[in-house]
């Protein structure tokens, strides 16, 4: 296993400058600050998929990787508590990037079209602290890769493993220095589609979209060990997000704010609005309420009001960013005021976002409401961004 490590080690230097830099450009749209570039354009996408139209899924396999689209992402983030009642939030993210449509057609060990990287994140609330980590590797040597059947997906030690034939039920592992995670998870409801029937569609033309599927409410079990070394055992929710294109924002696209709410009333909210240049969301933006039943109504744009009533300016990056919001969905008699767990839950990484634990509190069908979520927030900084 040395002897993998030292020649993936090798072989990934002489990718990752170009692939990497390729990967942000083309994934994420430009900060405030930026020079405007196409978002459609991704460089050479000769060959691969594009999500145009609804599709049928098939589990296990759509859990696993789909190497025809050019670009896909695991996404765990989670809220948990301690046995002594501290608030922990994590998250954990497995991004592939392939290099050439379909699997590799070289047949040698270190033959490989992939590129993987992750990123591990936690907040612990009781010290202030909000700590990211990152990591890379090329899909060979068994360094890093994914799986359907059974679905498995991982970067060393950094993984994904399912406990069930479907994905619904996974454990996470991750390390980083003295801080890790061990979590069990279960989902209590079935898979969502987002968008339409799973299609998720980030601009007006055809093809500037993804296939996008969640798990939003993972009971969730295990352990976090914090940077001092102290290991406790912790309980939770958890939010999984599995996504694949090719294709990516259409022109005039400067970020975008995702929201991942799980509301003590059984209902979960996705929400997503992509901003534009010109201060207007892009229309195409929405979401998904998933009912304490787990039935699903897809949201519209003008379904949702999201409005800001604070801002966090990162001491690090610069960027000032939203930090308290107040969501209303007045079809769904859903009202509720949204605040960070900590205010710096800034990523700074290889780029910088905010992607971070928060707390929710308002009314939900006439009646008194708390919760949890995350949010995700791109194109505030100098910087390059995102997940789409």
């Amino acid at each position: 296993m040395r002897l993998k490590r030292v020649l993936g080690s090798l072989l990934i230097i002489t990718l990752l400058a170009g692939v990497v830099t390729a990967f942000w450009w083309v994934t994420r749209p430009p900060a405030l600050s930026a020079q405007p570039i196409a978002l459609g354009d991704v460089g050479d996408a000769t060959g691969f998929a594009r999500a145009l139209a609804p599709r049928a899924f098939t589990f296990p396999a759509d859990d696993g990787p789909h190497e025809d689209y050019q670009t896909e992402w695991w996404y765990y983030t989670g809220n948990l508590t301690t046995a002594g009642g501290q608030h922990v939030g994590y998250q954990l993210t497995i991004f592939r990037r392939g290099l050439t449509p379909g699997p590799s057609s070289r047949s040698s060990d270190l033959g490989s079209n992939q590129v993987y990287f992750a990123h591990l994140a936690f907040t612990d609330v009781a010290a202030g602290s909000h700590t990211a980590f990152e990591r890379f590797s090329r899909g060979a040597l068994a360094l890093a890769g994914a799986s359907g059947d059974p679905y498995h997906v991982w970067l060393e030690d950094w993984r994904v493993d399912s406990i069930v034939a479907d994905g619904s039920a996974v454990h996470l592992v991750a390390r980083s220095g003295q801080q890790a995670l061990d979590l069990e998870l279960r989902s209590t409801k079935p898979i969502v589609a987002q968008g339409d029937h799973g299609l998720s569609a980030k601009s007006a033309a055809p093809g500037n979209a993804s296939y996008y599927l969640s798990y939003t409410r993972l009971a969730t079990t295990g352990s976090i060990t914090f940077a001092g070394g102290q290991t406790s055992s912790v309980t939770g929710d958890s939010w999984f997000d599995h996504e694949w294109s090719t294709t990516a924002l259409g022109p005039g696209a400067i970020g975008w704010d995702w929201f991942s709410l799980q509301l003590s009333d059984g209902r979960e909210l996705m929400w997503f609005q992509i901003r534009l240049q010109d201060g207007s969301l892009e229309p195409v933006s929405g979401g998904t309420l998933v009912a304490a039943d787990g039935s699903t109504r897809r949201l519209a744009l003008g379904d949702v009001t999201v409005g800001v009533q604070g801002h966090w300016r990162s001491p690090a990056s610069g960027g000032l960013y939203p930090s308290q919001w107040h969501v209303s969905v007045p079809s769904a008699q859903i009202a509720v005021d949204i605040a960070p767990w900590l205010a710096d839950q800034e990523n700074r990484l290889s780029f910088t976002y905010w992607e971070g634990a928060v707390r929710i509190s308002g009314t939900s069908g006439g009646a008194a409401v708390t919760g949890n979520g995350y949010v995700e927030m791109t194109g505030y900084t100098a910087t390059i961004a995102g997940r789409f």
